[in-house]
């Protein structure tokens, strides 16, 4: 037996202890305790449920460490450290049981250790300060929100994407402000399916969202709900920007498209060529034995007459062979001096007999003053004559077709204008017009890739090119071309 001077000790010792400490019946019932609350004094909690007095509980807490002590007999630590982090909702942290001849009489509750308890929290923090910063630094942004879409986390690749400020974000931001069209009910009924990752999930999912500026950005969005037990509290957010990508993938499609045409037109270029040889021995032949002719034998004035008509047609035949030949030399994409003007003649001698151009009037107006330029001459045929054409079936080979050039040498450059007095282009489809395979002809009559091409050529050779319309009538594409362009690496200067 302890004597009153002993016991006297132990409750001073029990009061001055720090932690909270209560002994509770088996049935959780409060019988003696060192604490009080805000508005109970300790004696005023003997005779209460524990539960109800410290965390206004109806049942007993679900993590409880005198309810499992009662149920095995031996002390209990509930929870276990590692098991949970919120001290707000954690109950008793340790609790033993007080035997009388073998029978539980009451169990003793305190609160955790202090020093074990300041561990965890230190490691809680360790562990959200690197949370926190691998979020900041992530290369996609990150996105967090609550249930009512106040933004809760904007890591600084968000604020590079959508244009706002982290403080701007955090104070005013609504998750639903980022998505067009209402979007983000789509996007919270594909992550509560399980058809896009399993129920709380979604992965890769191509969306447009709207920066601070309101342009739409295509995003691979990667997504998940946010659970405390089973209720939803949160959604985060993974925006991967595909701009970059979608960029890359259009320069390499137009790149492919080129080489395509590129080997259609030297295939075509082959072809011609081969016939343009074999048309070249009996044209030969018919200007040889017509001479023969003439020469051999004396003839009526009307048969020289028409004899000389053949001649003619003969040698003008061998004129277009000539230049057909030239139209379509091979060449290994050499960066050589040439003639802008010989160019656009060439190109026109080849057209203006056709029977698109019967009804074109044809206007020159070439600057004899022009230098040569450091060009690819196959490449500028292919872009004369696709524009040249263009403007011919725009006129419905009625009308003017203007050709000009000029040598502007403060800025060391030529500039070429053709112009025609058709339509126009209608002003909608103006901005669109370079894009691969955009045109405006019936299916079957044209593949929408011409102009594209063009517009790569005059890259290709470190110029402009833009088209607009004629304040009167019909429509203007002026290029400029720089005498000396840089070289690239698939060029060669020859």
């Amino acid at each position: 037996m302890r004597s009153a001077k002993e016991v006297e000790y132990l409750l001073k010792a029990i009061d001055a202890f720090k932690n909270r400490l209560i002994v509770i019946s088996p049935e959780f019932k409060i019988l003696a305790a060192n604490c009080e609350t805000p508005s109970l004094k300790a004696s005023d909690i003997v005779g209460q449920l524990c539960h109800k007095v410290f965390y206004d509980r109806t049942e007993p807490c679900e993590n409880c460490a005198v309810r499992k002590a009662n149920q095995t007999g031996r002390p209990t630590l509930r929870p276990k450290p590692e098991e949970s982090a919120n001290f707000e909702k954690v109950p008793c942290f340790y609790a033993y049981p007080i035997h009388t001849d073998n029978k539980i009489e009451a169990f003793v509750s305190m609160d955790f250790d202090l020093p074990t308890r300041g561990e965890i929290e230190d490691k809680l923090q360790s562990s959200n300060a690197l949370l926190r910063n691998l979020i900041l630094s992530a290369v996609d942004g990150v996105i967090a929100a609550d249930k009512k879409g106040k933004i809760l986390i904007f890591n600084d690749m968000a604020a590079e994407i959508f244009g706002y400020s982290v403080e701007e974000a955090l104070g005013s931001l609504n998750i639903r402000d980022i998505y067009p069209d209402q979007e983000e009910f789509e996007i919270m009924k594909k992550m509560r399916s399980d058809a896009y990752g399993g129920p709380g999930k979604l992965r890769s999912y191509q969306v447009d969202v709207i920066d601070k500026s309101g342009d739409r950005i295509p995003i691979n969005l990667n997504a998940a709900i946010v659970f405390e037990g089973e209720s939803e509290i949160a959604t985060i957010g993974f925006f991967h920007d595909l701009r970059e990508i979608n960029r890359m993938k259009d320069e390499l499609e137009k790149t492919q498209l080129q080489l395509l045409q590129s080997e259609k037109m030297a295939s075509l270029g082959k072809l011609a060529a081969g016939v343009a040889h074999q048309l070249n021995n009996p044209l030969a032949g018919i200007t040889l034995f017509t001479k023969l002719v003439m020469e051999d034998y004396a003839l009526e004035e009307g048969a020289k007459n028409d004899l000389c008509r053949v001649m003619e047609d003969a040698e003008r035949c061998r004129d277009t062979v000539k230049e057909l030949l030239e139209f379509t030399r091979q060449t290994r994409h050499l960066m050589q001096p040439h003639d802008i003007n010989r160019a656009i003649s060439r190109t026109l001698f080849l057209l203006e007999n056709q029977t698109l151009f019967q009804n074109i009037t044809i206007e020159k107006v070439l600057d004899s003053s022009m230098p040569t330029v450091q060009s690819d001459i196959q490449q500028l045929n292919h872009l004369f004559m696709n524009i040249i054409l263009n403007a011919a079936q725009a006129m419905e080979g009625k009308g003017q077709l203007t050709l000009e050039t000029a040598y502007q040498p403060e800025e060391k450059l030529v500039r070429i204008r053709i112009s025609d007095t058709g339509p126009g282009i209608p002003e909608h489809i103006l901005p669109h017009i370079f894009d691969p395979f955009f045109t405006t002809k019936e299916e079957g009559k044209g593949t929408g890739l011409g102009l594209s091409l063009v517009y790569g050529i005059v890259e290709n050779h470190g110029g402009q090119i833009k088209a607009e319309n004629k304040t009167d009538r019909g429509a203007t594409f002026t290029i400029e071309l720089p005498l000396t362009p840089k070289t690239e690496g698939r060029n060669e200067s020859g």
